[in-house]
């Protein structure tokens, strides 16, 4: 590639060398996510190269995920914070893979930007190799754009996909979920990616806002609102080879009132217990702050619980207790009724 250069192109905005300088940059960070043993292609390869261990599997499915980080991209231009966008732009995929009771096997990323600056390419991949290291799929591929007069000199989308593999008689599709069954949730770390056109709409954009320090946070606010989603993938597979999870529900986009019926079968309904554990302060600040209706709240963001789980009465302790040990915050948060599919907050 070294001879590789247009001074034409580079006068219409489109450094290729700047391009190239970023693959080294980010070189190390890609290949730090090689740890599953499934990786047949280095970096700069036309596709990605991975062969899947099939040992003990019966029947492999493949899952798929994709998504982006969303308007919470603003917050980062503003902050001049780019090294943690990657872990959410991971997570939103994986943490929905992991909802099928699947394992991630691997990530591709896609960056576009106004200019290609390759030290901000860098950190913005550091975050999403954090991302793939945390749930362990392999970044095996990706795509970086730059696209002048289509993206403002300092800004960028990010986008990704991940695939990943359960067996067909371990997959989890709420299919067998009843009346009877009690609700787990695991708390979120934050607002994670969903929301922000409200939350900037309630906030706004200035720096000068972003960088007060609030008590009640214990933080800036941009730090709060910065703060990285969590990844379950580790702490989802532990429980799920020791405990029959009968649906799994990631509260990301909708919040509560759209994600959790995704899991329910016909005539299942779920009864949420709101005073079932403590709402984190960014929620009541938000909502006092912008004067949103309690549902509205419940139907946006994931208010502290980004995971509901489906489990029999009879799997409820030992299901906090592994959860426990893996380093996440659970509690009981309802139960299953009977009824029309969709939910009630208590």
């Amino acid at each position: 590639m070294k001879d590789s250069r247009s001074e034409s192109y580079k006068a219409a905005g489109v450094d290729v060398t700047a391009g190239y300088r970023a693959v080294e940059l980010i070189k190390s960070h890609v290949e730090s996510t090689y740890t599953n043993g499934g990786v047949l292609s280095g970096i700069g390869g036309f596709g990605g190269l991975f062969a899947p261990d099939l040992t003990g599997m019966k029947r492999p499915v493949f899952v798929s995920g994709t998504d982006g980080v969303g308007t919470k991209l603003k917050l980062a231009f503003v902050l001049d914070k780019h090294d943690t966008i990657g872990i959410d732009c991971v997570a939103m995929c994986v943490n929905d893979i992991a909802c099928s009771g699947a394992t991630p096997l691997f990530f591709l990323d896609y960056l576009a930007l106004g200019k290609n600056v390759p030290e901000l390419v860098e950190q913005i991949v550091s975050g999403i190799a954090e991302g793939c290291r945390q749930s362990g799929a392999a970044l095996i591929g990706g795509e970086t754009a730059e696209m002048p007069g289509f993206y403002p000199v300092g800004e960028y989308d990010v986008a990704g996909f991940s695939v990943g593999m359960v067996d067909f008689d371990n997959i989890i599709d709420g299919k067998n979920i009843k009346a009877g069954d009690v609700l787990l949730g695991v708390a979120s770390s934050g607002l994670h990616s969903n929301g922000y056109s409200l939350v900037r709409h309630i906030f706004g954009e200035k720096e000068s806002v972003l960088r007060q320090h609030i008590d009640e946070l214990g933080c800036t606010l941009g730090e709060e609102l910065l703060r990285p989603t969590r990844i379950y993938v580790k702490s989802l597979n532990t429980l799920t080879r020791q405990v029959k999870v009968k649906g799994i529900s990631n509260i990301t986009g909708g919040g509560f009132y759209e994600n959790i019926p995704r899991m329910l079968p016909e005539g299942a309904r779920a009864k949420i217990e709101a005073a079932s554990y403590e709402i984190p302060a960014i929620f009541n600040l938000m909502q006092k702050v912008g004067k949103v209706p309690v549902r509205d709240m419940y139907n946006t963001f994931n208010m502290g619980i980004s995971l509901v789980l489906a489990v029999d009465k009879d799997d409820v302790n030992k299901s906090l207790e592994i959860l426990r040990e893996c380093g996440e915050k659970v509690c009981v948060l309802g139960e299953v009724i009977s009824g029309e599919r969709g939910i009630e907050i208590c």
